[in-house]
C-alpha cells in the first residue's frame, strides 16, 4: 500500500497489507518489486526527500491497448509537484514529498511527445506554482499544437503575459480554487491571495481570450451561515460561471485542520473520511447542522446544473472551449443526479 493515507498513518495501513511504501514512489517502488519477486519483502520502505524531478521514468504507454480508450484520449502528465501555497484545509502539499519542485521542461516535452496524443491534463496540484518554469513550458509546447487543460491559482489569471501564453500555447480549460465569496472565509481558510473583489476582472481576463474554466468552492466554514448558499449561487449566475463545483469542508486525516477538529470534538464518522470527498460531511458545523450543510450542496449542484441555468450561463458550443463547457456541464449533471441516489443510500445503509 501506498499513497496519502499511508502517508498520515503507517501504523494503521500496515495492518491490512504486507508492505507499506510511505513517500514519493520512484526511489523505492523498484527495491519494492525486486524484493517482493525474491521473497525478502520488509514491512515498511520509507521514500528519501526527492530533491529533484529530473529524469523520472516515463510511463510505457505502449502496453496499453489504446484502441479502448475511446477516440479523443487526453494522457496525464504532471510538470510539478507539491504546491507553494498554504492553505488550512489542503493535506497534497504535505504527502507530496515536501516543498514545490518543477520537471525540467525538455522532460516534460518528451513525455507528451512519447504519449503520442495532442489532448493533455496536467495533474499538478499547481501548475504555475513557479511561474518562470510554466512560461518556459508553455513556449516549448507551442510548435506541438495541444489542446490542453490544468489547474492553478487565481492570482496567476490577472497576469495577462502569462494568460497570453497560456492561450497560443493551446490552453483549453483551467480549474481555479476561488473556495468563497466571503474575505472573511478566505482568511479563515489561510487564502488570503483570493481577492473577492477582483473576481470579476479576473473571469473576464478568461472570457475574452476564449478560456473555457471552473471554479472550485468549499462550504462548512465556522463563519458561515445558511445566506451563503444563495449569494454564492447569485455570484455564479450573474457572472455566468461554465463550470463549477461545490464541496464540503473535509478534516482530512493528518491535517493540523483535522486535529483542531478532533480536539474540539466536532469529528463525525472519522472511518468514513475520505470515501466520498467533498459530497458528505464528516464534522459538526458551526451555524447548521451536517445534513442540512449535506442537502444544501447537492440543492446547488440540482439548481446550478439545471437546463434552466446552463442555457442561461453557457454560450452556444461553436467553439472548442464552449464545446467543454457544455460537455463538463453535461456530466455534472449526470453526477448530480447520482450523488443525491448516493446519499439516499448512504443514509438508509
Amino acid at each position: 500500500m501506498g499513497g496519502p493515507h499511508v502517508w498520515f498513518h503507517p501504523e494503521e495501513a500496515s495492518e491490512h497489507c504486507d508492505a507499506i511504501g510511505i513517500g514519493e514512489a520512484e526511489p523505492i517502488w523498484t527495491q519494492m518489486l525486486q524484493d517482493a519477486a525474491s521473497g525478502r519483502l520488509q514491512k515498511v520502505y520509507r521514500a528519501p526527500q526527492m530533491a529533484s524531478l529530473a529524469g523520472l521514468p516515463v510511463p510505457q504507454w505502449d502496453l496499453l491497448d489504446l484502441k479502448k480508450y475511446g477516440l479523443i484520449k487526453t494522457f496525464a502528465l504532471m510538470s510539478s509537484r507539491g504546491c507553494p501555497m498554504q492553505c488550512e484545509f489542503c493535506s497534497e502539499r504535505l504527502y507530496l514529498g515536501g516543498g514545490f519542485r518543477s520537471r525540467p521542461v525538455e522532460d516534460v516535452i518528451e513525455e507528451i511527445k512519447r504519449c503520442g496524443s495532442k489532448n493533455i491534463f496536467f495533474g499538478d496540484s499547481n501548475f504555475g506554482g513557479e511561474r518562470a518554469s510554466a512560461m518556459k513550458l508553455m513556449e516549448a509546447m507551442i510548435p506541438l499544437r495541444l489542446r490542453w487543460s490544468a489547474l492553478w491559482t487565481s492570482f496567476l489569471c490577472y497576469d495577462c503575459e502569462y494568460l497570453d501564453l497560456a492561450k497560443r500555447s493551446g490552453l483549453l480549460h483551467v480549474n481555479v480554487g476561488l473556495e468563497s465569496i466571503n474575505p472573511d472565509t478566505l482568511k479563515q481558510m489561510n487564502k488570503r491571495f483570493n481577492k473577492v473583489d477582483k473576481y470579476s476582472l479576473m473571469l473576464e481576463n478568461l472570457r475574452e481570450r476564449g478560456i473555457s474554466y471552473s471554479l472550485n468552492f468549499i462550504f462548512g466554514w465556522d463563519n458561515e451561515t445558511p445566506e451563503v448558499f444563495r449569494a454564492t449561487m447569485d455570484f455564479l449566475e450573474r457572472e455566468k460561471v461554465p463550470v463549477a463545483y461545490f464541496n464540503i469542508l473535509c478534516p482530512e486525516k493528518g491535517t493540523a485542520f483535522y486535529e483542531k477538529m478532533k480536539r474540539e470534538d466536532r469529528i463525525l464518522r472519522s472511518d468514513e473520511i475520505g470515501r466520498f470527498p467533498g459530497e458528505f460531511c464528516y464534522m459538526k458545523p458551526r451555524n447548521f447542522t451536517a445534513e442540512e450543510l449535506e442537502e444544501n450542496i447537492q440543492n446547488m449542484y440540482l439548481r446550478f446544473y439545471s437546463w434552466k441555468s446552463m442555457l442561461h450561463r453557457l454560450p452556444m458550443p461553436v467553439t472548442k472551449a464552449n464545446i467543454a463547457s457544455w460537455v463538463s456541464n453535461l456530466s455534472q449533471r449526470q453526477l448530480a443526479q447520482r450523488s443525491r441516489e448516493n446519499h439516499n443510500s448512504f443514509d438508509a445503509f
